[in-house]
């Protein structure tokens, strides 16, 4: 496609014009990259998502692709060794945090029979009028009450770094919301998606 229009945030940048156009907003109901997100999303409280995405496989690689079984075991000795990687950002809170929430995790997978279960129970209805969201009203956009409310569940049951405006951008970005401009020319796709999309289980 020659010059789409598309939703003016990724700039020129070519990997964030690719993120853009190949994942934010397609519905997502992998446990793992669920998961990942929302750890990854924490991780960006306070910083730009670019500047998380450009050290994305960075963090793969020193999480285990956010396996939350494995990183629920990480123990203080991985701590140290994330803190000292250049990396990733070393930030022993929002280390600290992704590993509480692993274990967290697999609670609520024992509970609900997958993160996809329990995150998609928070959607937006495919089957309700999308809204049409402009430039202006997205910028403005820093929570909903379908992001405050998961934010809140979230929270009692003991995770962290999930507060609304970063639970909103976990939303965005995995298709529980399509918050693409009216006129991007990826926001019809991903609404047909959402539309017959189904959860696992």
């Amino acid at each position: 496609m020659n010059n789409p229009t598309r939703c003016w945030w990724p700039g020129e940048d070519p990997l964030y014009v690719r993120y853009h156009d190949e994942e934010w907003g397609w519905p997502v109901t992998d446990d793992t990259r669920l998961f990942e997100k929302v750890c990854l999303e924490g991780f960006q409280a306070g910083l730009s998502w670019i500047t998380i995405l450009r050290k994305r496989e960075r963090f793969r690689q020193v999480f285990h692709h956010f396996d939350p079984a494995v990183v629920s075991r990480f123990t203080s000795k991985d701590v140290r060794r994330l803190l000292a990687d250049e990396g990733i950002v070393r930030h022993r809170g929002k280390i600290e945090s992704t590993i509480n929430n692993a274990r967290l995790a697999l609670d609520l997978i024992d509970e609900e029979g997958s993160l996809a279960n329990y995150f998609w129970s928070w959607e937006i209805p495919a089957s309700e009028p999308p809204p049409i969201v402009s430039r202006e009203a997205l910028q403005n956009m820093g929570s909903t009450p379908q992001s405050i409310a998961l934010s809140k569940d979230l929270k009692r049951r003991g995770w962290s770094f999930v507060g609304p405006t970063t639970i909103y951008a976990f939303m965005q970005a995995m298709g529980l919301v399509n918050d693409h401009v009216d006129g991007c020319f990826v926001r019809a796709r991903i609404e047909r998606l959402r539309a017959k999309h189904s959860l696992p289980g």
